[in-house]
């Protein structure tokens, strides 16, 4: 089984495109205003938005987006004026990342684990 595709809700589906494209997605399906999807720059995962009304109560979906350098990844976010609510912490799990929100404020943490991501020493056989 692979993972396909997830989709989140939003307020405003024009204004979350915009922020996933300055994030570095790919979009592959525009119908806005009230869908779009993308694919994501590595891998086979395609993310999609789609217009509601009104936002589920209570806690959102978190996505996790895995890069490769994420130090280099924030600062060119940061200079597109995407704004962080962390720094880049350092976790006990063994991955190193940082945390953000959306525009419906959906939680975002960019991360690098690499190895054990999949492959933690704590990993079950």
């Amino acid at each position: 089984m692979n993972l396909n595709q997830v989709t989140i809700s939003s307020l405003d589906v024009a204004k979350s495109t915009t922020f996933y494209k300055t994030l570095g997605l790919n979009l592959i399906v525009d119908a806005l205003p009230r869908y779009v999807r993308f694919e994501c720059p590595n891998g086979d995962s395609t993310f999609s938005i789609h217009s509601v009304d009104e936002l589920p109560e209570g806690n959102k979906i978190t996505l996790y987006f895995e890069v490769e350098n994420l130090s280099k990844t924030v600062s060119e976010l940061k200079e597109k004026g995407i704004t962080f609510n962390t720094e880049i912490t350092e976790q006990p799990w063994l991955w190193t990342d940082v945390n953000l929100k959306d525009p419906d404020g959906h939680q975002i943490i960019i991360y690098n684990a690499g190895h054990n991501r999949k492959n933690p020493p704590w990993r079950i056989n």
